[in-house]
């Protein structure tokens, strides 16, 4: 080790050392953190009466420091729980989305989006009351009590509007207001709790709001859709977006402020938002369903604030509708972050969704957009696939003389790589100038990969014989399982993959390259394109199979308008000029002669 290293590994201990002091919990945090595990264990260890009540208005948890004014009072939330044995639903709507509500826990029992439908052509719910749970849980009069098991009445409804309420006892009340506005995906949800004061313990600070369900399938694939669904948050202090793992499930306990968690699907989110911020903790869950009818379950625990006083309000939103870059973009919580961009999501947000959208203006078939888009591109991308192509001819003029020096120092590899190097530098020939350009289009190859499966606008939007852009192309289903391709053939993906090994054969005939090995894992890689995308948005198949076509095209005007005579000539007479080293240059040389002398010494 030299002491460049050792400089180093210092400065990553000491930054390791700063990050974990600024990042550990504070008192506060600690405390709310025992608090929180110490009610739940609470919870899972209260006893059950055998009354045929349900049993979670009918635990006999004993909390500490109860009035014992409260013993004597009516039960009102166990009784309140058999009370009203008919559970109705009530809907508001607006021209996007359907809500319907439940006398059951007051909770929302259903969501339709109108505008779009499932794979199958059903309406398409983000919930329904089946799979779905909503409740806010706190100690009253002696024992564990959650609104999601109360029967809650109508009070107010309108188209827009709804008020449901649970009477708590004289002068006592629970009420849930949700309302909509026009042209908009938001929900608005307003709670009340008047005098409850009166019942919850008076060493109760925080109540728990939970909300879990399951995950309604709305795409054709379910395989697919799996990958592409998790929850996330986002921190109040840094507005900074995280999400759990899409791959497998996954249990977080979060002892930061969030300002809202949502659960999001392919296409689309069911989000939960303070009006202010949720305390901490809160504990966020996502794991594989045992059925095949659901895509994952997922689940929020929130901390709410409880204040001894007559009137306790809290406000929420809730966003329930599609994974729309701009639709999300105008809520103003960072939630556009729950479109997967990918790692060059700056080259989608401030280049391709806006090209994209501007097309999408006129009207066209996103056939056609993509066609013209895949053309816009290519133009752009035009000077830096010049430079690449005229490296590469450079290149292959010069290819008869490497092959010489490699020939004749085949048994002195330093000396080989010496000569190739003068040989370049006298030439005016940059080796990597082929490269260069080339790796600066990576970020939009990227970009796109990304961006196609995730872009809604694609979803159920035909073209051709692709009856969905957004999902893969499937000319024919086949009646069983090849293992790493599946069981459907995707014309896209073919003609994508054909695309490749004919632009891979020609590069390959204009570059002269001489390396077998090369030349087989450059074909290979196309077979595997076809296992990997055969399952792919046939939209992104699509952009590639038409990139590589006009790749070819301009690699042929090139080859037109390029004279390898002109540069031969021209590399011949930079031979003749006297070469300018820089001091990088000379060390390198240097460097290199040192190893060269000493090698022999050393065998």
């Amino acid at each position: 080790m030299d002491r460049n290293q050792v400089i180093g590994f210092v400065l990553i201990a000491a930054v390791l050392i700063v990050f974990g002091v600024l990042n550990k919990p504070s008192e506060e945090e600690l405390a709310a953190r025992k608090h929180y595990q110490d009610s739940i264990a609470r919870l899972n260890s209260a006893p059950v009466q055998q009354t045929g009540q349900d049993p979670v208005m009918d635990s006999t948890l004993t909390i500490p420091s109860v009035n014992d004014s409260l013993a004597a009072e009516p039960d009102t939330f166990a009784l309140a729980s058999t009370a009203n044995a008919a559970r109705d639903e009530y809907v508001i709507e607006n021209n996007l989305i359907r809500l319907s509500v439940s006398t059951l826990g007051g909770k929302i029992s259903g969501v339709e989006l109108k505008n779009y439908k499932t794979s199958s052509g059903a309406p398409l719910l983000l919930i329904d009351n089946d799979t779905a749970s909503f409740g806010f849980n706190f100690f009253a009069q002696n024992r564990a009590v959650s609104t999601s098991k109360l029967n809650f009445t109508k009070a107010y409804s309108s188209e827009d509007s709804l008020v449901m309420k649970f009477e708590a006892g004289e002068n006592r009340s629970i009420t849930l207001h949700y309302s909509l506005k026009p042209d908009s995906y938001l929900v608005g949800f307003d709670v009340k709790f008047h005098n409850l004061h009166e019942l919850v313990a008076p060493n109760t600070s925080y109540m728990e709001l939970d909300w879990k369900y399951a995950m309604l399938q709305t795409e054709k694939d379910l395989k697919s859709e799996r990958p592409n669904a998790t929850p996330y948050y986002m921190f109040s202090a840094d507005r900074e977006v995280e999400s759990l793992s899409y791959s497998s499930s996954e249990n977080k306990n979060i002892t930061t402020r969030l300002k809202w968690v949502a659960f999001k699907q392919h296409f689309f989110t069911s989000a939960l938002i303070a009006s202010d911020e949720f305390e901490k903790p809160t504990n966020i869950s996502v794991e594989e369903p045992l059925t095949d009818d659901a895509v994952k379950i997922c689940a929020a625990s929130f901390t709410i604030p409880f204040i001894h006083q007559p009137e306790v309000n809290h406000s929420f939103q809730f966003y329930f509708g599609p994974n729309h870059y701009q639709t999300l973009k105008k809520i103003g919580l960072n939630m556009e972050q729950l479109v997967n961009l990918g790692f060059f999501g700056f080259v989608s947000k401030w280049l391709v969704i806006p090209v994209f959208n501007w097309l999408n203006s006129f009207n066209l078939n996103f056939g056609i957009i993509i066609l013209i888009l895949t053309i816009l591109i290519r133009i752009i991308l035009l000077p830096l696939t010049y430079k690449s192509f005229l490296a590469t001819a450079k290149m292959r003029v010069l290819q008869p003389e490497v092959n010489e020096l490699n020939e004749k120092f085949k048994d002195d590899p330093m000396k080989k790589q010496q000569e190739l190097m003068g040989l370049y530098r006298k030439a005016g020939v940059n080796p990597l100038g082929g490269c260069i350009p080339a790796l600066l289009q990576i970020p939009i190859l990227f970009a796109m990969f990304s961006f196609f499966p995730t872009s809604i606008e694609l979803r159920q939007e035909s073209f051709l014989w692709a009856k969905d852009l957004s999902t893969y192309d499937s000319i024919l289903d086949l009646p069983f399982n090849i293992p790493f391709y599946g069981s459907h053939v995707s014309l896209f993906t073919l003609l994508m993959t054909v695309s490749i090994l004919l632009y891979t054969s020609i590069n390959m005939q204009m570059t002269a390259a001489t390396n077998p090995q090369m030349k087989i894992i450059m074909y290979i890689m196309p077979v595997m394109f076809l296992g990997v995308f055969n399952s792919y948005s046939a939209g992104l198949s699509y952009y590639y199979f038409l990139s590589n076509l006009f790749g070819l095209g301009q690699q042929y005007m090139f080859k037109a308008f390029v004279d390898e005579d002109e540069i031969h000539r021209k590399i011949q007479e930079n031979k003749k000029k006297p070469v300018k080293k820089s001091s990088f240059q000379e060390r390198l040389e240097k460097m290199a002669k040192e190893r060269g002398y000493q090698a022999p010494k050393k065998k």
